[in-house]
């Protein structure tokens, strides 16, 4: 019973009440979001940002609805949209949700880039990223410059950590090629040098302490670990942030300098190079993000299923359940039986395709037709598995918004 005492608690009674009541009629699965939630995730990063804005990433929130939301918080904290595709931005600013969309990752999206080529709107309202002068290359393979409208381009700056070389240690995710700051400044040159494009920006994306949570559960080893790995990372990106910056400047009127995550927002917004943050994850609070220190936001993104059968004592299955999420397989991909508290997949089985078997002390006390809360461990890739997100305020429905997938939209 120990290890489930931190899940019964009066808030989250009160939260299994007040979703219970506000979507009594609806039959799962559904998810929905709690706009309380979300609200308060969002005021809480605005003022963790410290007066520098927040461009909102799209990939942890794929719903115009929400991102609109988020876009209008009071203060105008929230400024901007770092999406992840080309087709995505160009649809979002079409769509009136933004007038500045920063492309996250590279293109070769030649259908896309047609769009953008085309439109003096479009390409004043999206910057794509390049990190190889190919990627310029593919551009003008669609549309050369003198026949099209000066295309807006953002640095992809590696922010990774190599304390002892590239070869022998590559702490972070494996983004830009570009990592020093003579390279960058060697890139800008070559940018600058182009007819027919403008770098405006530079983006670095530190992923080891932004999207490392350093307080993973029973794991004191493991936690001293990371905090020491991200403390000397930021030390050193803090310094080779600037000087690539510099280098950069030389060649470009730099717009912007975009860095951080959810997980990073105050340690980023400190750095005098950076200009501007990205948060998206922090909007629904995934599990995911349960293992960080510094702060932790309110869940507010749910999904329901409902139990249909109870296969032996102790242990009620529900319908579906399986929405697992990407990245290196393991037990932190797997969505969490959330509500009610005192209940755990079995190991044996996971989270399953079509069902998925719970233990624990409250499979006793569910019945066939009673609903399960889970939350998944990402924030948007849950916006993949249904057409809408019901939205409640307090205990009452405020209506659905669709999805990216809803509105029929699947950009990966």
């Amino acid at each position: 019973m120990e290890r489930y005492r931190a899940y019964v608690t009066p808030d989250r009674q009160r939260l299994r009440a007040r979703l219970d009541a506000a979507t009594a009629h609806l039959d799962p699965p559904f998810a929905l979001v709690d706009l309380d939630a979300f609200d308060n995730n969002a005021a809480v990063l605005a003022h963790r940002a410290a007066g520098k804005p927040i461009r909102v990433a799209s990939k942890s929130v794929r719903c115009r609805s929400l991102l609109r939301r988020a876009l209008a918080h009071p203060g105008g904290a929230w400024r901007g949209v770092l999406a992840y595709t080309l087709a995505e931005a160009t649809w979002l600013v079409r769509g009136g949700v933004t007038d500045d969309a920063l492309v996250a990752y590279p293109t070769c999206d030649r259908t896309a880039l047609g769009a953008l080529t085309s439109s003096e709107t479009l390409a004043a309202k999206v910057t794509l990223m390049i990190d190889d002068p190919v990627q310029l290359d593919i551009v003008d393979a669609v549309q050369p410059a003198g026949r099209r409208p000066v295309i807006r381009v953002c640095l992809d700056l590696d922010a990774s950590w190599r304390p002892l070389g590239a070869r022998l240690a590559h702490i972070g995710v494996r983004r830009s090629p570009v990592h020093t700051a003579t390279t960058a400044g060697e890139l800008a040159e070559v940018i600058a040098g182009r007819a027919g494009f403008r770098l405006v920006g530079i983006m670095a994306y530190e992923a080891q302490i932004a999207g490392l949570g350093d307080a993973p559960a029973r794991q004191a080893v493991r936690a001293a670990v990371i905090r020491a790995v991200q403390r000397r990372s930021y030390q050193e990106l803090l310094r080779r942030r600037a000087a690539a910056v510099a280098a950069v400047a030389r060649h470009a009127a730099l717009e912007f300098v975009n860095g951080g995550g959810t997980g990073s927002m105050a340690l980023t917004s400190a750095d005098p190079a950076v200009t501007e943050v990205t948060a998206g994850s922090g909007l629904l609070g995934p599990t995911l993000f349960d293992g960080y220190r510094a702060w932790q936001p309110k869940p507010s993104a749910f999904f329901a299923v409902p139990v249909v059968r109870r296969p032996a004592p102790g242990i009620v299955t529900v319908l579906g359940g399986g929405w697992v999420a990407s990245g290196p397989a393991g037990a932190d991909r797997l969505p969490s039986p959330w509500l009610p508290g005192r209940l755990r997949l079995l190991g044996t089985e996971g989270a399953g395709e079509v069902q998925t078997p719970l233990i624990g002390p409250d499979a006793a006390r569910l019945r066939i037709g009673d609903r399960v809360w889970f939350r998944h461990a990402k924030a948007g890739e849950v916006c993949e598995r249904v057409s809408e997100l019901h939205l409640v305020t307090g205990d009452r429905l405020d209506g659905s918004a669709p999805t990216y997938r809803g509105e029929g939209y699947a950009f990966l």
